[in-house]
This record gives C-alpha cells, structure tokens and sequence, in this order.
C-alpha cells in the first residue's frame, strides 16, 4: 500500500517514512499541504499521514479539501499533532480526519494506527466490490449470460438517446424459439434451459460486437442494433436464424434437438421528440415476430415506423 506522508520538516517527514518502509509500506512525501493534494489528485492514494500545523494548507484544511472532493476512493487520514488537548484532537476528528497520533510518536502505536487503517480501506475495498457485483448480478440473466430485461431496455433507450442526437437509425430484432413449449414438454426443462443458453450464444456470435443482446423474456431475445436501417437489420436477422438452423443442440445420450427461430424486425429510420418511441419501436418488432410465427417460423417479418 502506498502512504502519503505529509510535513514542512524534513526530520519529522524521515522518522516517519523510515517506520513505514520498514513495515514494507510503499512512502511517498510531500513537504506542504499544497503539494499533497496535487500528488493525491496525480496519483492513486488512499492513506495520508499529514501534520497538523503546517504554513499554508495545513492538516486540518488538506483532510476538508480530500472530504469535500470527488476522489475515486476513500482516503484514509491520520493527523500527527504536537498538541494533545482533547479540544483539538476533536476538531481534528471533526474535520474528517479518521485518526491521529500525537508528537513525539511511538513507532509501536503508529505501526498499531496504520494496521487499523489498512484493514478500514481493505473492508471498504471488499464492499465497493460486493457492490460491484450486486449492481452486474442485477443487470444480466443469470441463465444465458446475457443482459436481463431491465438491463436491454436501459441500454435500448440510451442507444435511442444516442440517435436521435446524431440523426442515425436504430433497428431491433425480436426473436424466439419456434415450438418451444414442445421441446419443454418433450425433453424436460433442463434441456430447455440448453436451448435458451445455446439461443443466448448463436446470437451473440452473429451479432455486432456493439450491438445490444438481452434477454426479453421466457423464450424471447431482443437485439439492438444502433446505426442500422432495415435492410442491414434483415440480412442480420437472417443471419441469426441460419444460425439457429445450423446448429442442433446436443443432448446428454449424443442426440440431437433441430432448432428453429423467428424473428420480428422493426427499423427507427426518422426521429421524433415522442416520449413512447422506445416502447412503440419495441411493440412493432413484437409484432412483427408475431407475424412471423402466425406464418409457420423460421422466417423473418419487419415493421418500420
């Protein structure tokens, strides 16, 4: 871990670097407050030692300026103060400060003060990834891998956001499995579950890298596919379900399961202020897919608005 030690006298600033270093801790310092936020803006720090009383930014000021500002993490701060009035070591804590330790310092307690507050930023570490992963759990279907409902429809009206800025088209293709019940009924849901995972793959490779793939619901897939007009969203489309056809789903006993898809496209070709647009693109791809199963599946039906 790297530690910012912070002093206007260099005597102070070496006892201290010299029991981090030796504790193995990565030191760098600064002789001012000034120079310490520039390095703390500069530089990925999370722990600062600073002096309380220093000219110009001082201690006490330097932890209000890391507090009031939008750092990528928390920084962890221990005042050194020659002062041990309790007055001021609360205006110290007050001030944003997480700990202090007072002049002269024992190299023991110091040592003691820095491992509480490793073990502060490593929980806060852990934490901010725990969170991480709540935030990406909630956003991607846990079967297939691929955005949920929520996550494809976000991502769906950025993109529409995005075209309307730009004046692009954008195109999406409603797609699911022909017969799907039946394969269900036939074979179990286990193995439906392979077909929705196989579906999720065959698309994902025959999509754009930046195009938007998600699971709608139950046997259903939306693709978004930003930039595009209707005849670039057809030959995709078509694309898809070629795949679908050519790749058969392989059981556990080494049979196979033919698949088959329809798909439903709907093109955005001229942008409007309406605020149901997002919905009204994603209803007349839905339709269009309707058409398509009504007419026997495995074909493609489009809709333009």
């Amino acid at each position: 871990m790297k530690i910012l030690v912070v002093d206007d006298q260099q005597l102070e600033r070496r006892l201290i670097e010299k029991t981090l270093t030796r504790l193995g801790y990565e030191v760098v310092t600064a002789d001012g407050g000034e120079a310490a936020w520039r390095l703390i803006q500069k530089e990925q720090i999370r722990f600062v030692i600073t002096d309380w009383n220093m000219p110009g930014l001082d201690g006490v000021q330097l932890t209000q300026k890391i507090r009031s500002s939008e750092l990528s993490g928390y920084v962890y701060v221990i005042l050194v103060t020659s002062n041990d009035r309790s007055d001021e070591i609360v205006e110290g804590l007050y001030s944003g400060a997480d700990d202090y330790v007072t002049k002269p310092f024992n190299p023991a307690e110091l040592e003691a003060r820095v491992a509480v507050g490793e073990r502060v930023l490593t929980l806060e570490d852990n934490l901010v990834r725990a969170k991480n992963q709540l935030e990406k759990l909630a956003m991607v279907d846990s079967l297939t891998g691929l955005m949920n409902r929520r996550a494809i429809y976000k991502f769906t009206r950025g993109e529409l956001e995005r075209a309307r800025r730009i004046a692009d088209p954008i195109s999406v293709i409603f797609l699911d499995i022909d017969k799907f019940k039946h394969i269900n009924d036939t074979y179990g849901h286990l193995v439906g579950d392979e077909a929705l995972k196989l579906m999720a793959q065959i698309i994902r490779k025959r999509s754009r890298t930046y195009d938007g793939v998600g699971r709608w619901a139950g046997d259903e897939f939306l693709v978004v596919m930003p930039g595009a007009n209707q005849p670039d969203v057809r030959k995709a489309a078509e694309r898809i379900l070629k795949g679908v056809a050519d790749t058969p789903l392989v059981l556990p006993n080494n049979d196979t399961v033919q698949l088959r898809a329809s798909a439903g496209i709907a093109t955005l070709q001229k942008m409007t202020n309406s605020p149901t647009l997002l919905d009204d693109l994603i209803q007349a791809a839905d339709e269009a897919l309707y058409r398509s199963k009504s007419l026997g599946g495995n074909q493609v039906e489009e809709n333009s608005l």
